[in-house]
């Protein structure tokens, strides 16, 4: 076929050559056009193009920038000519991507292509329309030559006075026509006069060869030991941080997200940054564990208990599979020019933030004992993937990847684990769960009233010790502290001082202290005396001296409180806003219902609201071969009926010339005979408005006085009353 067009060369490719672009350029068959023409269309597209221009390295764009900049058709020699030798081995890859292509000619470009590029690719201006003599820039006035190396290198455009009184260096330029002038204040430099003083070249610095990363080398085995514990780390901080929320559920603000303060409290909780705590608050968020109710609080869903009965490996693969795809930043979250963006808030997403992941990840893999130097790191990202939509936020998706992948555990000491490089290429098993350390079942209480717990303890274990101690420090054990807010707790969660202390004594392996035997005893002792229920409020103690201690507290006196009986108070405010504020002042009060019965048991708050993990937005995944395939056998199909019907049209308008006539019986007859042979009919069909036009069907069936079939101007099904048809002929 000889290529006259874009469209032509769309045509004229193989299917190889189709599912290869497709491979490249997905967007293409999102959703799978109808035919070649619908396709050529799409990529010849603006949008389409941009993406394809972004999937380019740095190498690959100056070529590309190159062949915009020169005329077409041009050649494989003159595109070298102005680049360099190793250029010839990009032209196929952009040809493969239909950034360019083959006509008879020689090498042509998308005409959008130019828009998409800009005005002025490589700091180019304009081609110049009129005949130059290139020789004459020797005899140029040294004022002359000045200006020109202004403009040699870019940008092309430069300002005057006033386009009559230039000046003698601008005016010599401009009889010369080495300058063109735009308006009566702007003048600009010809694209040929830029690469004949550049050299024969586009680029100043052509980079066909990526930078080297340059790094600190670790061993892998010390890698392995860093990122265990680092998974290790990541699936403690996600429950802790679920348990925290189910006893005290944060409100979420009225835009969406996480407060200020809330996101703080999480921090102090795990023992970690604000950067973290939002980054584990998102990996919980985006797996479902968590979500925001009707009632705009922020609760664990029932998925998190299913979750902590899943293996380590399959839960710590979840994690990373969903952090790895999600369009969402965590690291957007606290700073100073992104005041109102916020964890678990909609102002997250960026487009290419599961791109720049995937090809840092990449970059880890290719590395491997490797700690990358961060300036090295960066330079090499940049010219794989110069992240043209958006350049400013590249480097700090670079930072904030290269962090998040250390915290997750996928590199240790900054080089990629071996954990992390089975995820990345997608092997069955990881080793997790073998490597992991076992829990433990036992703790070990000192006599400061802390307890050591010598590594990852089982989860009933866990979830007890969470709720009569709180956590003191973390690390490869981690330190419990008892006091008496834990104990109480402990109490209020439905516990028993002798339950506690026979928790305790299976537990520990050492015995229990005197003294945290005795704050048991007198933290259970206290712990319920004091009573707090809804009138709005009231309280209420068997102890009159109690409540004549708490009427005389000065630090009461922010509760509005009012004595009816020696034994009973009532005030305006909510029950747990009284709570709060006696335990603040060192008091123990428990709540109870109406009915005066205790208020207690293990408050394990969930949402009744389904997960609703957030949605991904970013760039389409690379098709699976059967996607190919399919797409490809549409395609092919669609094609074959567009021709189909374009050479039943010119035959039918060439042999019948007029709308076919015949008899009503005739005509019910033909069509009768022609449902029978499954042969395509010519017919003429009058509208509402007496008009008859000409149509091309396939006949199914007649039913109910109308004639059903297949209409090749829409490709569906219809029904023609056969009152309206004018006349059958078949073609």
């Amino acid at each position: 076929m000889e290529t006259r067009s874009f469209a032509d060369y769309m045509r004229g490719l193989s299917d190889e050559s189709l599912a290869a672009l497709f491979a490249n350029r997905p967007d293409l068959i999102s959703p799978v056009p109808s035919d070649l023409s619908s396709l050529s269309v799409r990529a010849n597209s603006a949008p389409s193009l941009a993406r394809a221009v972004d999937g380019l390295n740095e190498w690959q764009f100056q070529v590309l920038e190159a062949c915009v900049a020169i005329n077409e058709p041009m050649t494989e020699k003159e595109i070298i000519s102005v680049t360099d030798p190793s250029a010839k081995f990009v032209i196929p890859h952009l040809i493969s991507l239909a950034l360019l292509y083959t006509s008879r000619d020689g090498i042509r470009i998308p005409h959008t292509l130019r828009d998409v590029l800009g005005n002025e690719p490589a700091g180019l201006g304009p081609a110049s329309m009129a005949k130059l003599s290139m020789k004459k820039l020797e005899e140029a006035p040294a004022g002359s030559k000045k200006i020109l190396e202004q403009l040699t290198w870019g940008p092309p455009r430069g300002s005057v006075g006033d386009i009559r009184n230039p000046g003698p260096g601008i005016a010599w330029l401009l009889k010369e026509n080495f300058l063109v002038p735009l308006d009566q204040r702007t003048v600009v430099l010809p694209r040929n006069v830029a690469i004949h003083l550049r050299g024969g070249k586009v680029h100043r610095n052509p980079q066909p060869n990526p930078p080297v990363i340059e790094g600190k080398s670790v061993k892998q085995s010390v890698i392995d030991r860093a990122a265990i514990a680092n998974i290790a780390t990541i699936l403690r901080w996600c429950e802790e941080i679920l348990n925290f929320w189910s006893e005290e559920p944060p409100s979420a603000l009225r835009a969406g997200g996480l407060g200020v303060r809330d996101l703080k409290s999480a921090a102090e909780h795990l023992g970690v940054d604000e950067n973290c705590a939002a980054f584990v608050s998102e990996l919980v968020y985006l797996s479902g564990l968590v979500v925001i109710d009707a009632d705009d609080r922020v609760l664990p869903t029932h998925a998190f208990d299913l979750w902590l009965t899943q293996r380590a490996e399959e839960r710590w693969r979840g994690l990373s599979s969903l952090w790895l795809m999600t369009s969402r930043v965590s690291g957007l979250v606290g700073r100073a020019e992104s005041k109102h963006i916020s964890a678990l808030g909609p102002e997250l997403d960026r487009v290419n933030a599961a791109s720049t992941r995937k090809l840092t990840l990449d970059l880890l893999l290719n590395s491997q004992e490797l700690c990358p130097e961060i300036n090295s790191f960066l330079a090499l990202t940049k010219w794989r993937a110069p992240s043209r939509r958006s350049p400013g936020l590249q480097p700090d998706l670079v930072k904030w990847t290269l962090r998040e992948a250390e915290w997750i555990g996928i590199t240790g000491q900054g080089a990629i684990s071996k954990y992390g490089a089975a995820f990345i290429q997608g092997e069955e098993e990881i080793g997790i769960n073998i490597d992991l350390p076992k829990p433990v079942n036992h703790i070990l209480i000192q006599s400061d009233n802390t307890a050591i717990a010598p590594g990852r303890l089982e989860i009933d274990i866990a979830r007890t010790l969470d709720s009569i101690a709180d956590i003191e420090s973390r690390g490869g054990a981690t330190v419990y502290r008892f006091s008496e807010t834990s104990l109480r707790r402990g109490l209020d969660h439905g516990k028993t001082g002798e339950e506690i202390r026979e928790f305790l004594r299976k537990t520990s392996k050492t015995p229990i202290p005197q003294p945290l035997d005795y704050l048991i005893s007198d933290v259970s002792k206290r712990h319920g005396r004091l009573r707090v229920g809804n009138t709005s409020a009231y309280i209420r103690c068997e102890d009159p001296t109690l409540i004549s201690q708490i009427l005389s507290d000065k630090r009461m006196e922010i509760l509005p409180m009012r004595r009816i009986a020696p034994e009973v108070l009532v005030c305006d405010m909510d029950a747990k806003e009284i709570i709060v504020t006696l335990r603040t002042a060192g008091y123990l009060p428990a709540a109870e219902s109406n009915s005066g019965v205790l208020l207690l048991g293990p408050r394990l708050n969930r949402a009744k609201s389904k997960p609703r993990p957030p949605r991904i937005i970013g760039e389409l995944e690379t098709p699976s071969e059967e996607t190919l395939a399919a797409a490809l056998r549409a395609i092919r199909v669609g094609e074959k009926s567009s021709n189909k019907q374009n050479a039943l049209r010119e035959i039918a308008a060439n042999a019948l010339g007029a709308l076919p006539r015949t008899t009503a019986n005739e005509t019910l007859d033909l069509l009768n005979k022609f449902i029978a042979q499954a042969c395509t009919l010519s017919i003429g069909y009058a509208d509402n408005n007496g008009s008859a036009t000409h149509r091309i069907v396939d006949p199914l069936s007649i039913s109910a006085g109308s004639l059903i079939a297949r209409d090749h101007a829409t490709g569906e099904v219809q029904s023609f009353r056969i009152p309206r048809i004018t006349g059958v002929a078949p073609l």
